[in-house]
């Protein structure tokens, strides 16, 4: 399928991620600790458990945007990351925005149209970001993590505003993007279609609280 090219164009299928024994330390506290992965090509993994748990900040510690406490990452092949941020120029088109960013991949020869037609926002491509509404912001980032050619996705709360429609098509987005040969790495509290996937819950990982000495 042409679409199917399109979005895995552009990166190894040799993509790898491996974390061992990560720790984070938020505010003086232990947010979690021993976290162990370890992901191929055209795999994928799904780290639940509830709001305020970790699981952002697990997903910053792999992205190198918060330090490990301890433990290590290692990669191979770039990775994009989807979180509540969507850093898309709200003044400009949809489309033109998007475009910004694949040129800053090195994806400026993407297919943008094909990218918004599989978060159904084809119609919506000379609308500026600022008129979007939540979902529809949601599954613009989205378009823009598969025009970024990155091998390893790490989806933050990737299914937080979308309808079923949406969900459905973000599973369809994941598993054209793991049949390309590529790593999907997703947090999320809700249920994700996300076929054959590893599952961590990050609770086994949080430290127990300190009870104070009753003496």
């Amino acid at each position: 399928m042409a679409q199917d090219a399109a979005i895995s164009k552009g990166f190894e299928s040799s993509a790898a991620l491996e974390c061992v024994g990560l720790a984070c330390l938020r505010g003086g506290r232990i947010l979690f600790r021993g976290v162990s992965l370890k992901l191929g090509a055209g795999e994928a993994c799904h780290v639940t458990g509830p709001n305020g748990l970790g699981k952002s900040s697990l997903i910053r510690v792999i992205a190198g945007l918060l330090p490990a406490y301890a433990g290590a990452v290692t990669s191979s092949g770039r990775m994009a990351l989807a979180d509540e941020k969507v850093a898309l120029d709200a003044g400009q088109p949809l489309a033109r925005a998007l475009g910004h960013w694949a040129r800053l991949d090195g994806s400026a020869d993407a297919d943008i149209s094909e990218a918004l037609a599989a978060v159904d926002l084809a119609h919506l491509a000379d609308v500026p970001v600022r008129f979007l509404s939540t979902g529809q912001r949601k599954r613009a980032l989205l378009a823009r993590i598969s025009l970024s050619r990155a091998g390893i996705w790490l989806l933050d709360e990737p299914a937080n505003g979308l309808d079923t429609a949406s969900i459905a098509r973000l599973g369809d987005l994941m598993a054209r993007h793991r049949a390309g040969g590529g790593i999907v790495l997703a947090a999320s509290h809700q249920p994700l279609p996300l076929d054959d996937a590893q599952t961590l819950p990050l609770a086994d990982f949080v430290p127990a609280p300190v009870l104070d000495d009753p003496a």
